[in-house]
């Protein structure tokens, strides 16, 4: 058993009710891992079951406080997530949650803070293909949510320290059994009509299965582990104070992956395009009017979400290959032939 799966080492998972966190969660207390969960209201189950549940919001204090009292490592896995909604709300959630968040784990003494990214901190308008954390953080995007989380990961890397280990993991389009977000959507909107290829269709993009992205984030423990064990070299500051993409490694042509899940399932199939420019005037009309009118939910189009439909969005996770260990364990053709036989049992999931 690696030294930090060992049962007398707390850890704090933050967004543990969620699709990754809940893995986290399982493979943690697997490892026989003593877990605390935070959690906005109280959760009985998970209480009964043995887990320390710390209620409130994550921007108190106090919560944190409480939350990283005993604990060694801390797995920051809540956020706020979404392509429209309040930017204070987004900076309240993504933001002060994590400042109050890292000031409680210092205090408390907790070793390493492995913090949940994502790649649309680097969103800057372009194809990425291929791109690597050379990219600079976004400081202009059409949504709320890239910019707060690059500036909670931008004061989660400055605050590494010898003493507090601070690493962020971007993965990217999290899916698998049980994803809530990423393929119920596209099925949703397949099944209403309202999906469209946008562009040229050609656009290829990573996605990151769920189980893998458990992995990376214990690989990343155990790496911010092994260095605090370590006396310090000239390359003995990774992975600490660094970010890495983390991905299934296997790029895929967005609109062949979705139609291929389609057909496999007994949908039709997306035929209707709709050029990215058309795409962006939508958006914008449609942020115009979700901004003036109390209307509910998501506009079904933005211009943040007609630039991920259209671009390339891949990504190198060599640096993760070699200051982590990761390496993706589920292929993107096991993991989608075992979603489609989960969604054959029933249909209409």
């Amino acid at each position: 058993m690696p030294p930090s799966a060992q049962p007398s080492s707390p850890v704090l998972v933050t967004g543990g009710t969620g699709f990754l966190g809940s893995r986290l969660v399982a493979r943690l207390r697997t490892a026989g891992r003593e877990v605390t969960i935070v959690s906005r209201r109280p959760q009985p189950k998970l209480s009964k079951e043995g887990f320390r549940v710390v209620v409130g919001p994550l921007h108190d204090p106090a919560v944190c406080a409480e939350a990283c009292r005993n604990i060694d490592t801390v797995f920051h896995v809540a956020a706020r997530v979404g392509v429209w909604g309040k930017p204070a709300d987004f900076q309240r959630d993504n933001v002060h949650a994590t400042l109050a968040l890292l000031a409680a784990a210092k205090i408390a003494g907790v070793g390493s803070f492995v913090y949940t990214s994502t790649p649309s901190v680097v969103f800057n308008g372009r194809d990425l293909a291929g791109a690597d954390e050379s990219l600079p953080l976004t400081t202009s995007c059409p949504s709320p949510y890239p910019l707060t989380k690059a500036r909670a990961e931008r004061a989660v890397l400055a605050a590494n320290t010898d003493g507090f280990s601070t690493i962020a993991l971007r993965p990217h389009l999290i899916w698998g059994i049980g994803d809530p977000h990423l393929v119920p959507r596209v099925l949703a909107r397949a099944r209403s009509g309202r999906l469209r290829i946008v562009g040229d269709g050609r656009n290829r993009v990573d996605m990151v299965h769920v189980d893998n992205a458990v992995d990376a984030h214990l690989d990343a423990e155990r790496a911010l582990l092994a260095r605090r064990r370590t006396v310090n070299t000239a390359s003995g500051a990774r992975p600490a104070g660094c970010a890495y993409f983390i991905t299934n490694g296997e790029p895929v042509a967005l609109w062949e992956w979705i139609n291929a899940l389609l057909a496999a399932l007994g949908e039709p199939v997306i035929t209707k395009r709709l050029s990215l420019p058309a795409a962006r005037r939508i958006g914008a009309l449609c942020e115009g009017v979700w901004g003036i009118l109390p209307l509910p939910g998501e506009p079904p189009m933005t211009r943040f979400v007609a630039e991920e439909l259209a671009k390339d969005h891949w990504f190198s996770i060599e640096a993760a290959r070699r200051d982590l260990g990761y390496q993706p364990r589920v292929t993107m053709a096991a993991g989608t032939a075992e979603l489609i036989a989960w969604y054959q049992q029933e249909p209409r999931r």
